[in-house]
């Protein structure tokens, strides 16, 4: 099968009909899949041996809330397993939380006009996150917590090894900072994840995939964007105020949040200060080396130690 880097054009998966031919549009599309494909590759989201033709195929459950982030995850994930690089089944899923004034039939009837395998299901957490979390306090949480059970459980129903969601980068440099500043530690959504109860992988194929790319991408392709009335009613949160505070960075030095995201992916544990992750009391000077310690040794390489 053809790889990305080649032409994109001639023959388009259903949920491509209608893409602008513009270059811009399709240097987009390219990128976005370009580093799906790259997170996929970079964190082993692939089984060893599944693409062997005779060996079965993992199936994922991917989340579809209808957003432009779940929009963009689907859109990229079905290129890829129609030009036979992931070999995977995918079943798209939107959890229905019974928020008021829910869309009930615009994803079921997307996904139906695009061929896509899914599944639809009702659970009304809405109803116990307006009950438990009270007025003026944040949602999201709880919102979150409950969705993800759900999306656990019909994930084990379908004999899923996966729940694939649409966090991209710019969620994962968010939940960085908030943990930085707000639960003191170094801490951010990995792009791959097994649950609690070891049965389950989480895998986030978009973590190296920008944010706006999403935006442009959904606009682009005119996909009927569900927003989440939970999230969207509330003001001043500390997830907003961070975003907040990149746009302003991003604003100053064009490129900043990318190179804050390298950063992740360039972790020096013997420059940190967490001694479970290197081991500081077993650091010996080399043979030879000065009484005085003027040689800074750079061991920012060397393996973390298994204490």
């Amino acid at each position: 099968m053809s790889d990305i880097d080649d032409d994109l054009g001639g023959d388009i998966h259903a949920l491509f009909n209608g893409a602008p031919g513009t270059g811009e549009f399709k240097k987009l599309r390219k990128r976005i899949i370009r580093n799906t494909r790259e997170a996929i590759d970079r964190y082993g989201m692939i089984a060893p041996g599944a693409q062997d033709p005779d060996a079965p195929k993992p199936r994922w459950l991917v989340c579809l809330s209808g957003g432009k982030d779940s929009y963009t995850l689907l859109a990229a994930l079905t290129e890829l397993q129609w030009r036979g690089l992931l070999p995977v089944e995918i079943l798209a899923c939107n959890l229905d939380q019974g928020q008021p004034g829910f869309p009930a039939t615009v994803l079921p009837e997307f996904l139906e006009r695009m061929g896509v395998p899914h599944r639809i299901e009702f659970a009304d957490t809405y109803s116990i996150v307006m009950d438990k979390v009270p007025a003026g306090r944040t949602m999201c949480a709880l919102c979150s917590r409950l969705r993800r059970g759900n999306l656990y459980r019909i994930a084990r129903e379908e004999g899923c090894s996966a729940v694939v969601l649409g966090h991209h980068r710019d969620d994962i440099l968010e939940t960085f900072f908030l943990n930085l500043f707000h639960g003191g530690k170094l801490a951010t959504m990995p792009p791959k994840l097994l649950n609690d109860e070891g049965d389950l992988f989480v895998y986030r194929p978009l973590a190296h995939v920008a944010e706006a790319d999403c935006e442009r991408f959904a606009r682009a392709m005119d996909y009927p964007i569900i927003p989440c009335d939970l999230c969207g009613s509330q003001d001043g949160l500390q997830r907003q105020q961070i975003k907040g505070m990149l746009d302003e960075w991003e604003a100053r030095a064009p490129g900043r949040r990318q190179k804050m995201f390298s950063a992740l992916m360039n972790a020096r544990p013997s420059h940190l200060l967490d001694p479970a992750l290197f081991d500081f009391a077993g650091l010996m000077r080399s043979a030879g080396e000065s009484p005085d310690g003027r040689a800074d040794q750079d061991n920012s390489n060397q393996r973390p130690a298994q204490i």
